[in-house]
């Protein structure tokens, strides 16, 4: 039996905002769908109206064989009968009831035994043992996201839905954590859609994107592809791809293109744009190497000599920014940056490989 959602459908608030979703599909039992925008966007919504929590107005919601709702057929089925995993952002433990009886709940219509092996299993399950007695209070915030996911897994759900499971933890929890639901995604084998905002966590967690700007979807394909090569420059800016430059194309031959951006000249892949057309030109700051002297490399198309502006270390990485007759941006390891001794003013070459130079037609 097929495991997937088909989704299209509108949710129109009174005197507000309407989220339209065209086409939502998962991909397979084991995949998950992240949906990404900036805070408004919709993602929330549409994650309500897929658990039964918000009743859209037009449109249809289905899971494999099962129609969950339908306007033209009045066809409405209630969250519990959906057989959905639910995490909200804050969790919503109850917060006088005990680790124990927090799992429980999800199963509280259960026989005693088979409630109670079930409680234990999901325990041993997501290593929660010894927390049992436990208050959410008493728990750290992975301690507590974990409680969180075993109210729901322990259902046994065909479909699990979380909406910003890591945005409630610090930085180095969320990180260290960021790992493990992802490994514990790959084994559950469960279709599950995941709302964030953090471009590092859909790119860590998710295998497809659907982009997401003013309640509507906006572009959708692989997470890769999406951050890669954003089809507007309105999604270029949703995914933060760090340098956007307007261009000109000068010519175009054999699969490759050549760009006028400020002063210099680039090469990019491209087989339908012509001479003359204008263009974005899309760089992402980790596909930009930086040499002092000249490059021993052969493969990069593109050579430009560029003067450092400014670095900002963010954590383990430093963020460059250069001019090169146009603002480019560049991310490096600290070891990186301490071996290249680079300091504001100095004087390099930064290399970019034509494939990894996106063009969005103005």
């Amino acid at each position: 039996m097929s495991q997937d959602i088909q989704a299209s459908f509108a949710k129109i608030f009174p005197d507000g905002p309407q989220i339209r979703v065209d086409e939502l599909r998962s991909s397979g039992p084991a995949s998950t769908t992240v949906l990404y925008g900036a805070s408004g966007s919709g993602k929330t919504t549409v994650l309500r109206c897929l658990a039964g929590l918000e009743r859209p107005e037009e449109g249809s919601i289905r899971f494999g064989e099962e129609t969950w709702f339908e306007a033209h057929g009045r066809i409405f089925v209630s969250p519990q009968r959906r057989r959905i995993g639910f995490v909200p952002q804050d969790y919503a433990l109850f917060p006088h009831l005990s680790v124990a009886h927090n799992i429980a709940y999800g199963v509280s219509r259960m026989g005693r035994t088979e409630r109670e092996t079930q409680v234990g299993e999901t325990i041993r399950w997501l290593g929660l043992e010894g927390l049992e007695r436990r208050r959410p209070d008493q728990l750290s915030g992975g301690q507590r996201q974990r409680v969180a996911l075993a109210r729901a897994l322990i259902r046994r759900p065909q479909l699990l839905l979380l909406d910003e499971p890591l945005s409630a933890l610090d930085g180095p929890t969320r990180l260290r954590l960021r790992g493990d639901l992802r490994e514990l995604l790959k084994q559950l084998r469960i279709p599950t859609v995941l709302v964030t905002h953090d471009r590092t966590e859909a790119l860590a967690l998710g295998d497809q994107l659907i982009v997401m700007d003013g309640g509507r979807v906006v572009q959708r394909g692989s997470v890769h592809e999406v951050f890669s090569r954003p089809t507007s420059l309105a999604v270029a800016g949703i995914v933060a791809m760090e340098t956007v430059q307007p261009g000109q194309v000068l010519e175009s031959a054999e699969g490759l293109v050549t760009v006028q951006a400020g002063r210099s000249k680039l090469v990019s892949l491209s087989s339908h744009l012509r001479p003359g057309s204008e263009v974005y030109i899309c760089i992402r700051a980790e596909d930009v190497i930086l040499v002092k002297g000249q490059s021993s490399l052969s493969s990069p198309r593109n050579c430009l000599p560029v003067v450092v502006r400014s670095l900002t270390t963010e954590g383990p990485i430093v963020r460059i920014d250069l001019d090169s007759s146009f603002p480019l941006a560049a991310i490096l390891t600290k070891q990186a940056c301490e071996e290249l001794d680079l300091k504001p003013g100095d004087k390099v070459m930064a290399l970019v490989k034509a494939p990894q130079i996106h063009l969005i037609p103005r």
